[in-house]
């Protein structure tokens, strides 16, 4: 209930249900929110780049094309329904009361529960994943940090920047708007100069690209096309991480017009800035260079634009950089747990909101568990678990956007569409499904054993799967004679 006259924020106040959250966001502002996307290239570079060699910068081009394909379809059904995103649009079109009368158990409830849960994953450990590099670069450039204990430095920095990202938060959407304009300016812009000037200054060799394409080793055999998929699998995590915009699908002020808006505009910025950075730095270092540094690839590439200084250039750029990805995430993910426990899918406590129409516990869940996997220290594995996540999410996802499309009980709700994907949409979507369930899990599992062992995937399945007992207890009690329909439409 704000920016608006005095009558219309009663009707709107009067009119919303308890704790849902405000729509205070125009398409601007849910762009500047999930700027923080680009950057999530950075982490994933290094390890790619090791696997397919330069044939990943056509990975990542093609892995943001791949985003359009799907992330249209999800941004038709989170504007429709006005609800946050893949979680919670898959929560509404898998609930089928009446179709499962009379059954102990829910199963299409719980089914969208496990894509929302899916969701959640995906996002969550971008807080450890990107706060554990923050502290690394810190170490490495301020000497005084040189001797602190690495997990200790990473709780004390964890801690900050989930206090100022909680309190930026709990003013709304707005505020955190406003702290991602600072960061966007502070990160997005010198990223872009920094990775164009090689191509200015000589730095940048064609025949590093061209020379190095793919690994000799390379056959195109059954295991290397696996290896390929579980590439594109690791990279969509980062590429199509852009409908972060229709995860604010309830907080927008016109989702029809504003949420396709932000979800293009924001795509078409990614589509730029990952084709330019795999280029640049691949050009520019070869698999050598890239080797040699890490994950730390954008150092060499300022040292050699800017001198000694561009080391601190590129330091403030990744700090920045990192933050503002982690509040994207931490943002993001809060959401996806309201509308989990506003369905009842998650303890009730968590849908409460604050004077602001905040998710202000889920963001403190949020804060306790990004804080306890901080001391796992092994963001490169979490990246590789939690890619697991986004394919299962992404699948249903589609499946929704296919019962949304088909099932009668919709009719309504499309009929009011102010936006809606293109025509043949429909097949686009099975397609998607086809290929996130039959080529990326699969090709995932193949290449997190590969590059980092079973570890990977033991993880990603242990966090999954204990979210089944927890869901089948929290609707134990359930009435299997209630037909209700649930409806969290905001307002």
């Amino acid at each position: 209930c704000v920016n608006m006259s005095e009558e219309e924020n009663f009707v709107s106040c009067q009119r919303r249900p308890a704790n849902a959250l405000a729509k205070s966001i125009d398409w601007k502002q849910g762009l500047i929110i999930a700027m923080g996307v680009p950057i999530l290239i950075l982490p994933s570079l290094y390890d790619i780049s090791g696997s397919v060699w330069a044939f990943s910068i056509v990975i990542w081009t093609v892995s943001v094309i791949q985003g359009f394909l799907q992330n249209l379809a999800i941004g038709e059904m989170a504007a429709a329904l006005e609800v946050p995103g893949i979680g919670a649009c898959a929560q509404r079109v898998f609930n089928d009361p009446k179709k499962y009368k009379g059954k102990k158990y829910n199963l299409g409830k719980f089914i969208g529960a496990f894509a929302a849960w899916s969701y959640w994953f995906t996002w969550t450990p971008v807080i450890p994943i990107f706060t554990i590099p923050a502290g690394a670069y810190l170490q490495e450039f301020i000497e005084p940090l040189a001797g602190v204990n690495t997990t200790l430095l990473n709780l004390i920095l964890g801690l900050i920047i989930f206090s100022l990202i909680i309190y930026c938060g709990s003013k709304g959407l707005s505020g955190g708007a406003k702290l991602g304009l600072v960061l966007a300016a502070i990160t997005i812009i010198p990223l872009v100069v920094v990775v164009l000037i090689p191509f200015f200054n000589g730095g940048f060799q064609m025949d590093f690209i061209v020379d190095e394409f793919l690994p000799p080793e390379w056959g195109w055999s059954i295991k290397d096309l696996f290896v390929m998929f579980g590439a594109f699998a690791v990279a969509q995590w980062s590429a199509c991480a852009w409908e972060s915009t229709a995860t604010y699908g309830a907080e927008y002020k016109d989702p029809g017009k504003n949420l396709p808006k932000a979800l293009i505009s924001c795509g078409l910025v990614c589509l730029l800035i990952y084709f330019i950075v795999s280029l640049s730095v691949f050009g520019t270092l070869g698999m050598e260079g890239i080797n040699e540094y890490g994950y730390a690839t954008l150092v060499p590439i300022a040292i050699l634009d800017f001198g000694d200084i561009g080391s601190w250039i590129a330091l403030i750029l990744l700090v920045a950089g990192m933050v503002m990805l982690i509040q994207t995430a931490f943002l993001g993910s809060s959401r996806t747990l309201h509308c989990m426990a506003q369905h009842g899918n998650m303890p009730k406590f968590i849908s409460h909101t604050n004077s602001k129409d905040a998710p202000i516990y889920a963001m403190a869940f949020q804060f306790v568990v990004g804080m306890c996997m901080i001391p796992l220290g092994s963001p490169a594995m979490i990246l590789a678990a939690s890619s697991f996540g986004f394919c299962i999410a992404l699948g249903l996802a589609m499946i929704s956007f296919i019962k949304f499309r088909r099932e009668d009980r919709w009719v309504a709700i499309r009929a009011k569409r102010e936006y809606v994907a293109p025509r043949g949409w429909y097949y686009v979507a099975w397609a998607i499904m086809i290929y996130q369930f039959f080529f990326l899990i699969p090709g995932c599992a193949v290449y997190s054993i590969e590059i980092y062992g079973f570890q990977s995937v033991i993880l990603g399945a242990v966090i999954l799967l204990v979210y089944v007992p927890i869901w089948f207890i929290l609707h134990r009690n359930d009435d299997p004679n209630d037909e209700t329909e649930e409806d969290y439409s905001q307002g």
